[in-house]
């Protein structure tokens, strides 16, 4: 299926002063049919921002009959450009990690599903990936009724709580208290030579959203961090099973909002033991 680019500055109060981010859609094209309605997806991205692997992930997400709408997740520090995967756009980019705050990321998402919902060409079922950064982003996502699944890729932080200014974030307590139930699916995959997220902090992740009764996908491969990112990954990148794992994300985005199942009502009993 064929893409087009855009993006859109989308209004929002900062510190009182009004302030855009920029919000890049990424859009199915099929000649012929103007009308054609389309299921959202939200990409979040690295430290990074919007890069190339987060670009180019996001048009194949596109390609298979989504818009995609990627947010420019520095927008307060910076513009919309990438930011350099070198040793100073490193810093710079988990230096703005921890000064940004929570609510801001939040808010974020918040617009990015607006804008979703209020394009012509979206059937307003919405669902949410990303990776590093943007995987704990997507897993805060979820939390918003309209988001009806998300997929996070070595998503960061959560283990530690350690996501935004003041040290306040509350992913997993939001989850205890029962933020994410009768909501959407989830599905979180890690690497399990990923440093970033180790044994403790992935079971940490598991145990907190199984005592939540989330319906939830959790998968650990032979990998390390950032090993879906196609440019600069420092030898982590695994094309092979990036394919297999994009393949399990669009089954779940094809079920969940590619087409309307009607309201989720739990059967609330336990599978049958058959052979």
């Amino acid at each position: 299926m064929l893409i087009t680019k855009t993006y859109h500055d989308v209004p929002i109060k900062l510190h009182g002063e009004n302030h855009n981010i920029r919000i890049f859609v990424i859009s199915p094209n099929i000649p012929d049919y103007p009308q054609a309605k389309f299921p959202g997806v939200v990409v979040f991205s690295e430290i990074y921002q919007v890069t190339g692997p987060v670009e180019r992930f996001a048009g194949q997400i596109a390609s298979q009959g989504f818009v995609v709408a990627c947010p420019s997740v520095y927008h307060e520090f910076e513009g919309p450009d990438p930011i350099p995967y070198d040793v100073e756009g490193t810093d710079r980019g988990n230096n703005y990690k921890i000064e940004k705050r929570l609510e801001a990321y939040d808010e974020d998402a918040t617009l990015s599903v607006d804008l979703l919902t209020s394009l012509p060409n979206c059937n307003g079922r919405i669902a949410a990936t990303g990776m590093c950064l943007g995987g704990h982003l997507a897993f805060r996502a979820a939390f918003d009724r309209r988001v009806l699944s998300s997929v996070c890729f070595f998503a960061t932080d959560i283990h530690s709580a350690s996501l935004g200014k003041g040290k306040n974030d509350d992913t997993l307590i939001r989850v205890r208290n029962g933020d994410l139930s009768g909501k959407g699916e989830l599905v979180m995959i890690f690497g399990k030579q990923d440093t970033h997220v180790p044994r403790e902090g992935r079971n940490l992740i598991r145990k907190t959203l199984d005592d939540a009764n989330i319906p939830l996908s959790f998968i650990e491969v032979q990998a390390q961090h950032a090993f879906i990112r196609d440019e600069s990954s420092k030898g982590r990148w695994d094309a092979a099973l990036t394919r297999s794992l994009f393949a399990f994300m669009m089954e779940v985005f094809e079920r969940t909002v590619g087409r309307d199942l009607g309201p989720r009502v739990s059967q609330s009993k336990a599978p049958e033991h058959v052979c």
